[in-house]
This record gives C-alpha cells, structure tokens and sequence, in this order.
C-alpha cells in the first residue's frame, strides 16, 4: 500500500476515534461534573437548636436544607439581635451532611450557617445542571436573609470547589458581605483541559461553563482564596487565576494539605483560622 494512501487512512482513523470520544463526552459531560449521591441525610444528625427547613426554588422545586443559629449571641430565639450568617456551597459530590463539621465550626464562632443540597442531590427532585444550580442558590440566600436571627446584609458566601462558582455566579446578582472561595476552578473548560489534555477543546461541547474568573472581574467584593498547592482536581494554578481576577479587596491564603478533599481544607485550625479572621473583618458587629 502506497505510504500516503496509508498516511490518510492514519488521519481518517485518527478523525473518527476523536470525534467518537468527544461525542461520548458531550453526552455523559454532565456525568462527569455532577456526583450526586443517592442517600438523603436524617435530621437526626442536626446538632441541638439546628432546624430542617424548605427550600422553593422558582422552577417549582422543593429542596432540603438545614439552618444552625449562632451560638453563644446573648438573649432568647425571640429578642436576640440579628447577626452575621454564612450561606454554604457545596461542591460536586456528596451532601449538606458532610458540611455540619464546618457549618458547627463556624457556628461556634459566632456565625449562623446554612446548609442545602443542590436538585439532583440528597434525593432532591430535579436534575443538576449549571442554570439549575443558580436556581438552587437563589433559593437558599432567599430563605436565609429572611429568617429573623440573620442580619440580610451581613451574609458571606463559602463556596467549594465547583460550589464556589455557584456562590461565584450567585455574588453577581446577589452580592454578599464577603466571599469565600475554596479550591475554586477558574472555569469549567479550565478544568477540563487539565483532566483531559489529549482532546482538542472542549469548549463549544460544554453545557455547563461555570466561567467563575470572569464573574468575579466583576465584583466588588472581598474575597478570601483558600488552596492547597497539591489539590489533584482543581490545580492551584486555576484558583490562582481566579484570584488574580477579582479587583480587591482580597486575600489569598495556600493551606498545608495533601490532596483536595484533605480533611485540612473542610475544618483544619489552619483554615478556620483563615476563615475566621476574614470573616470577622468584614461581618463584625
């Protein structure tokens, strides 16, 4: 066989295997992001003076959540002053259960936290998708600036990981007292150009962008970075980017930790005193 009938034939195989892999990604991309789990946490496991409550979403969903007052803020449920509040963002994998360490962490500080599962999750109805997630939070901030123990314009947004350009897109609509960020992709294709650097861009397939540096170019917020420089999933480079971004005030604190998803990162000394020296500058009485 002739060296160039050989070479286009090379070429032509070469087109349609890439072409078969980026349309199985097109199709299972969003199975690729979203990790909900199949379990829905019992209130059982809410601390002592933490309640369940509803979320209603504006496509018609009801979604689950749990609200932890503040502790140690003087008076009774009923005559306590409103104080500063934390809306939490989770990331692309499990449940609001596996944030009560932090949401206690930060409670025990001073700070009332909200917890909620995005639709899709926890046995929420729904599906998750980039435009639903938005949805979701909208929900949640509205929920949390009602209740009479939260000061509306004292709330932070802690996002993490893909929750934090939840939080990130939620900040341009609703902008909060403070912004946390933790591990934060810089965008969705960002983050698939470094998982996947054999396939050609990604770009134009996505569905969900989450263009997280973008948004926060637009915010006046301050913004608290937290990463770790050996996070296998979101490379620090990426957060890093995310940083540079935003136009200040803002504070960009590496964390000693091994891994993404290091227990250091969800409610290590290191981190919550980071947290909470930020938290406190920006949501003080």
């Amino acid at each position: 066989m002739p060296l160039a009938e050989l070479i286009v034939r090379a070429i032509v195989v070469v087109a349609v295997v890439t072409a078969a892999v980026l349309a199985l990604v097109y199709v299972m991309q969003r199975s690729l992001i979203y990790f909900p789990g199949s379990t829905a946490p019992g209130s059982e496991l809410l601390p002592r003076g933490a309640e369940a409550i509803e979320l209603h979403t504006s496509d018609g969903l009801r979604l689950a959540s749990w609200f932890l007052p503040a502790a140690h803020r003087s008076g009774s449920a009923g005559d306590r002053p409103a104080g500063p509040a934390v809306l939490v963002f989770n990331g692309n994998a499990g449940d609001r259960s596996h944030r009560l360490p932090l949401a206690e962490a930060l409670t025990e500080r001073g700070y009332a936290v909200l917890l909620f599962d995005y639709r899709g999750y926890a046995r929420n109805p729904g599906r998750p998708t980039e435009e639903g997630l938005r949805a979701d939070a909208r929900a949640a901030i509205d929920a949390l600036a009602a209740r009479p123990e939260v000061d509306p314009e004292r709330i932070a947004y802690f996002g993490e990981s893909l929750g934090s350009a939840v939080a990130g897109g939620l900040a341009t609509e609703r902008q909060p007292a403070a912004l946390v960020l933790r591990s934060p992709p810089s965008s969705l294709a960002d983050v698939g150009h470094h998982h996947y650097p054999f396939l050609p861009t990604v770009d134009p397939l996505l569905l969900d962008r989450y263009p997280l540096v973008e948004q926060v170019r637009t915010l006046r917020v301050p913004l608290l970075v937290l990463v770790t420089e050996r996070d296998e999933i979101v490379p620090a480079d990426l957060s890093r980017r995310v940083f540079d971004a935003a136009p200040g005030p803002k504070r960009y604190v590496p964390i000693v930790a091994s891994h993404h998803n290091d227990p250091a990162l969800v409610t290590g000394d290191e981190m919550l005193a980071a947290v909470t020296s930020f938290l406190d500058e920006w949501l003080a009485d």
